[in-house]
């Protein structure tokens, strides 16, 4: 009983992690080589974009095309949040879309900019990462450091420390005292 325990609990761990790890913002220093906007149809990839489709299931997402300083390539697509999952409350992607165009750049003549974004790249599900806000950084060895995300997981872990104590006391106090009266 111990183990399936450990195991569950293990799972658990793993479904919270990868969650933070989604909504959580990160950070990435990239050079902006094009900006796009493109017809999609949703499948089982439509849990990773926020905008509603049409009525035919396609929708417009708008992409930011990067590279980073090693070459390698990465796509942000461009999409408000809205009031929805998760609670960035983007409304200015229309706005972010123009800055990116404008700050785009060509090898010989960079322009490094700071892309903060959440999700994950998935090339086999079609899923991008959500850019949130660009600004310009002053080279592509910039360190950024996830202050943000930071100051979210301590409070969840305050918040967590908080209720595994009112749990204990509720348990001490309102539980167990029912279990004593009874036996």
């Amino acid at each position: 009983m111990r183990r399936l325990r450990l195991i569950l609990l293990a799972i658990l761990m793993i479904v919270v992690f990868a969650v933070l790890h989604y909504v959580l913002p990160q950070s990435d220093v990239v050079r902006i080589v094009n900006t796009d906007v493109r017809r999609m149809d949703f499948g089982a990839n439509a849990i990773f974009y926020a905008g509603a489709t049409g009525a035919d299931g396609t929708t417009d997402v708008r992409f930011i095309e990067t590279v980073d300083a090693d070459g390698d390539p990465m796509v942000y697509r461009n999409e408000d949040t809205g009031w929805g999952w998760p609670f960035y409350f983007k409304f200015d992607s229309a706005d972010l879309q123009a800055r990116a165009a404008d700050l785009s750049s060509t090898r010989e003549a960079p322009v490094w900019v700071v892309v903060r974004h959440y999700g994950w790249r998935s090339r086999l599900l079609s899923a991008f990462p959500n850019a949130t806000t660009i600004r310009r950084a002053e080279g592509p060895d910039v360190s950024t450091f996830p202050w943000r995300a930071m100051v979210i997981l301590l409070g969840l872990a305050v918040l967590g420390g908080v209720l595994i104590r009112v749990g204990q006391l509720f348990w001490r106090n309102t539980v167990r005292p029912l279990f004593d009266r009874r036996g």
